[in-house]
């Protein structure tokens, strides 16, 4: 198949060979768009960003290492104008807000990939910001009633701690992770406790439980 020489270059970053190959098979049915790089984890995509610049970065947020939040944050850091579309299983709201937080131009869950992916897209190269109906109406409320959303008080790097700390991860584990210090994490889990209200690691889980971030 001719590729249209003014396609929109896409790089694809999940941990999940089947996932890109699918998303890659969707995309390219319409010759507008071109897959041009293809990344296993965080810490790969943001090694090989700079070698292909594309329009619009697909990654997901659960991925080993890195994860997707910290390296939206690290392209966006080091590439300003990188356009980074989220792709995700979680259709909780939280997570698509703290992207957006983090640097990224859009999400989409995968529950709606097929109706919503070629769309997102196109929205987020002309530089809109893309979120799903279902969740534009979710964030307006959520904004509208912040207090009833405790992970609005957290940044996106803390959000990423929570998270971490939630999942039993140790502080070192963390610290090598995303490169901090041990110190650093250890600020950072005193700020997240003050923050959120909480004082021991299974008031975390509980609050994590109540916001849906994970299941009980």
């Amino acid at each position: 198949m001719m590729k249209n020489l003014n396609s929109i270059r896409i790089m694809l970053v999940d941990d999940h060979a089947v996932v890109r190959a699918g998303v890659r098979r969707l995309l390219e049915q319409d010759s507008k768009f071109s897959v041009v790089a293809e990344a296993e984890s965080g810490e790969r995509a943001y090694q090989i960003f700079g070698e292909h610049l594309p329009d619009v970065t697909i990654i997901d947020l659960s991925m080993p290492g890195m994860g997707g939040m910290e390296s939206i944050k690290r392209i966006v850091a080091r590439y300003p104008t990188a356009k980074i579309l989220v792709l995700s299983m979680h259709e909780n709201v939280a997570f698509a807000s703290q992207a957006l937080k983090a640097g990224a131009k859009g999400y989409v869950t995968k529950s709606g990939l097929a109706d919503e992916l070629a769309n997102a897209v196109e929205w987020v190269v002309s530089g809109q910001t893309y979120l799903g109906s279902e969740l534009s109406n979710k964030i307006a409320l959520q904004l509208h009633n912040a207090e009833g959303d405790p992970m609005q008080a957290l940044s996106a790097r803390e959000f990423e701690i929570f998270r971490m700390l939630v999942d039993g991860i140790d502080l070192n584990k963390i610290a090598g992770t995303l490169n901090i210090s041990l110190k650093t994490v250890a600020n950072y889990q005193t700020t997240i406790k003050q923050k959120l209200g909480v004082s021991s690691p299974v008031e975390m889980v509980r609050l994590a439980i109540r916001c849906g971030l994970i299941e009980s």
